[in-house]
């Protein structure tokens, strides 16, 4: 293109120009891209309507001039600085940029222009759609609202004629029985005072023949009236109530009534949208054919922050492109924002995981996943559990153990332990916890204590509650903070009532059946049965542990608050290994302690602090088949192994999911562990190397 600087007219004639135009009306027009150019409408004393260029080349009216250099025509074009310039222009101020000619480059912004206009336009039918899905979530929102409202409204008016139904009831059988007594009460009175009538007719008629009559008719009073009057005496009619006043309305059940009304039902919603929803796990990149894989549905909101409520509708299917036919995956709803879906696919092989949530994709969905024979699997080596390093030494260092030297279970390297499966989220209902608490098992079966709740709850291996008995209160039999939970020799469940100060037993059933450390107990914590059926009970009030006879009679009391090798401060569990040594963990010493059966202490281990061997404030203690120790580290939020000396092993690895305030531990099988968390509501199952 011609960049070629001309010279536009003489001096004489440019400043001509320029007095001719100071008397001229001028109206000024922003044009974008150039900054306060000067557009001539009208210029009545030009003795021409042009302004002329050597002579050679003329302005038009309406032309659009530079403001830098007055009358000079914009004819060109600075890319540099995207901007419209005069001929002088190009020769000072944009010297050296690159100019062409204005017409050329406002054709080139032309079709840049109407091409952008173009490509923008074709967003009209997306956004149009967006507008309709926005209207149709809209429309399905108030059906909802409008369902939902009449689901409110149709099970409150169930429970109002309930509740009317239960106080006809009442009434009815108030009126019921005050009626009897009423009945007893009137026939009783009418018989005193048809006694009393007799009683004044027999003493009048005797008495007024002693005072008034001669000896023949006190003859014949005698005659007739001693007989009566002696039958009066002797009758024998009861003088006093034949009933008693009591009718009361016991209004017991209202209290856990009220709490439980106060939060009856809950209005369930999240902001969950399918375009953030992210989904992964294992399975993408290790599917095993014949082996149930899961895959966690992460759901996130429109800002891409994590939604911690359920309830989402997630829908998944597996295909394949050799067949049609579909595998629907098994979806658990977490409650807290994930969702599990598990399958086990039968044949190796390119599968397609279809994740929809309101009837919309899932980000990245659908996705691939490649399913590989176990052999295959074996042979990859990306596919191996990833290794964890121990956690690295921090704090004071614990000295190493006399006891520990030569230990053949001591272990130093990497571990591979993981969450098998988290049963339990937070709620009132059967399988949801407050707080779960101590736990133990038992015959394949974990015991929970629901402190909050106030219940115990039973669960299966498939994370099923198949028992849930408890029912709050500071009766026998009720329960006001359980804490603790173990199974007797002969199969009863022994709860730790913390605020109650006792110990309740159950039977299998959940039936009560008696209570042991009546008055002797402050708040209890953990409960433990050792190998002789003996009743071990951390009392955390009282800082000591007591052990009991399985009837209930207290064999042996040990311990005091304090920081001595036989003191506690804050007691928390206890377990028992194959010697019957008895295990406490020391909550405020921060360290756990070993006694023999008859409470003698022998030795401790753990300090505070976050190292390994360390603890900050230890709480649930089990004991393996080989004698290690694992130890719930509450404040530390961990678990860690040690061998029967006392000496750190490992610790387990909760990286995939955090405990949070771990409480109640116990071994479930060979290498697999069982623990409360508390901070998170649920229990888990996880691996560990012994």
């Amino acid at each position: 293109m011609d960049n070629t600087n001309n010279n536009i007219g003489g001096s004489d004639h440019h400043r001509d120009t320029t007095n001719k135009m100071e008397d001229a009306p001028q109206e000024k027009k922003e044009v974008p891209g150039q900054h306060h150019l000067v557009l001539l409408a009208e210029a009545p004393t030009c003795k021409s309507n042009s302004l002329t260029n050597g002579g050679s080349k003329e302005v038009e009216l309406g032309a659009i001039v530079c403001p830098s250099h007055a009358g000079s025509p914009l004819k060109y074009y600075c890319s540099l600085c995207d901007t419209a310039v005069c001929e002088t222009c190009t020769q000072v101020e944009h010297i050296g940029h690159m100019t062409v000619i204005l017409s050329e480059a406002v054709t080139e912004h032309k079709t840049s222009l109407a091409s952008l206009v173009s490509r923008v336009r074709q967003m009209t039918p997306e956004v149009q759609h967006a507008i309709e899905e926005v209207d149709a979530v809209q429309e399905v929102l108030c059906r909802n609202k409008l369902a939902a409202e009449h689901r409110i409204t149709d099970l409150f008016n169930e429970m109002t004629s309930l509740l009317e139904a239960r106080k006809k009831s009442a009434i009815e059988e108030l009126s019921r029985v005050s009626a009897i007594k009423e009945k007893v009460l009137e026939e009783q009175k009418r018989s005193l005072k048809k006694h009393l009538t007799c009683i004044s007719s027999c003493c009048d008629l005797t008495e007024d023949s002693l005072l008034h009559g001669n000896d023949t008719d006190v003859v014949m009073v005698k005659k007739e009236m001693a007989g009566k009057l002696n039958d009066l005496l002797a009758c024998g009619i009861s003088l006093q109530p034949e009933t008693n006043p009591l009718i009361v309305f016991d209004d017991k059940d209202f209290e856990g009534l009220r709490e439980t009304i106060t939060g009856i039902g809950c209005v369930c919603n999240n902001a969950a949208v399918p375009h953030q929803t992210t989904v992964g796990g294992e399975a993408f990149s290790n599917c095993i054919v014949g082996k149930a894989s899961t895959v966690t549905v992460t759901t996130r909101d429109r800002n891409g922050d994590l939604v911690k409520t359920g309830f989402a509708p997630i829908t998944a299917s597996l295909s394949t492109d050799k067949s049609e036919e579909r595998l629907f995956p098994t979806i658990t709803d977490h409650q807290n924002g994930t969702y599990d879906l598990t399958f086990v696919l039968q044949s190796p092989g390119v599968y397609y995981l279809s994740v929809c949530m309101f009837g919309l994709h899932t980000k990245g969905s659908p996705y691939k996943i490649r399913a590989v024979d176990i052999g295959d699997a074996n042979g990859n080596g990306t596919t191996r559990i990833p290794r964890t390093m121990a956690v690295k030494q921090k704090g004071v260092k614990r000295p190493s153990s006399s006891r520990s030297q030569g230990s053949s279970n001591r272990r130093t390297n990497r571990i591979e332990d993981d969450l098998i499966i988290r049963i339990g989220v937070k709620g009132r209902n059967k399988g949801e916890f407050s707080n779960p608490q101590g736990l133990c098992y038992h015959d394949e079966r974990v015991l929970v204590a629901d402190s909050n709740n106030q219940t115990v709850q039973i669960f299966l291996p498939s994370g099923e509650c198949c028992l849930k008995f408890g029912t709050p209160g500071r009766a026998p039999g009720k329960m006001q903070r359980p804490t603790g939970v173990a199974v007797t020799l002969n199969g009863n469940y022994l709860v730790a009532d913390y605020d109650n100060k006792w110990v309740s037993v159950f039977n299998p059933e959940g039936k009560y059946v008696s209570r042991i450390g009546i008055g002797r107990l402050q708040g209890p914590k953990g409960v433990v049965v050792d190998k002789e059926g003996r009743i071990i009970v951390v009392d955390n009030k009282s800082s000591c542990v007591l052990i009991f006879q399985s009837n209930g009679k207290l064999l042996h009391k040990f311990g005091s608050r304090g920081n001595r090798d036989d003191q506690f401060a804050g007691p928390h569990y206890a377990a028992v290994n194959e010697n019957n040594d008895i295990i406490v963990s020391d909550f405020h010493n921060h360290c756990v302690k070993v006694f023999d059966r008859d409470g003698n202490f022998k030795f401790c281990f753990g300090s505070c602090g976050e190292g390994n061997g360390q603890f900050n404030a230890p709480t649930g203690v089990a004991v393996d088949d080989k004698g290690n120790m694992l130890v719930a580290d509450w404040g530390n939020s961990r678990i860690q192994v040690f061998d029967s000396t006392g000496s750190f092993l490992s610790y387990v690895n909760t990286a995939s999911e955090p405990l949070y305030g771990p409480q109640g531990l116990a071994v479930a099988s060979l290498g697999v562990l069982v623990v409360a968390d508390s901070g998170n509501h649920c229990f888990k199952y996880y691996k560990y190397l012994q």
